[in-house]
């Protein structure tokens, strides 16, 4: 699935409404996750706190009848990439930290945790550590190596 230009404004907008449900300039709420609840079948983008109360939502119309076996991996890597992008404006809401951003399916099963604000802490896309181990492995061998 190629994202569109569209989708990506959706994405865009439902992050500042987040933000905007939690200014920087307020008191710090706590609230412990923002749950984005996702349906390949009709698009909706739900977004929850941790009472189930809806804090926005949305169609992305491009998600609407979504049968790729691989949607909610498709869907991740979009998401923390917009999320990333909007970093200076989630790290600025007032709530207490730690907190994240977790993706759910339609039933409210977690599917990922998208992302992290913990001062220090951030979740890496998969794709982004797919080698790691082979790669750390022969950094290891080539220092022992050397010694």
């Amino acid at each position: 699935m190629k994202i569109t230009d569209q989708t990506l404004q959706q994405i865009d907008r439902i992050i500042k409404k987040i933000a905007d449900k939690f200014p920087a300039s307020h008191e710090a709420m706590l609230l412990t996750d923002i749950h984005l609840c996702v349906s390949p079948e009709t698009g909706e983008l739900l977004v929850l706190d941790d009472d189930d109360k809806e804090i926005t939502r949305c169609i992305i119309e491009q998600w609407i009848d979504e049968k790729d076996d691989d949607f909610y991996e498709q869907v991740v890597t979009v998401l923390r990439k917009e999320l990333r992008s909007h970093e200076e404006l989630i790290e600025s809401m007032s709530l207490l930290k730690p907190y994240s951003f977790v993706l759910e399916s339609e039933e409210r099963d977690e599917q990922h945790e998208l992302y992290v604000v913990d001062g220090d802490t951030i979740i890496l896309d998969p794709i982004m550590m797919e080698d790691l181990d082979k790669d750390l492995d022969e950094f290891f061998k080539k220092l022992m190596n050397d010694v």
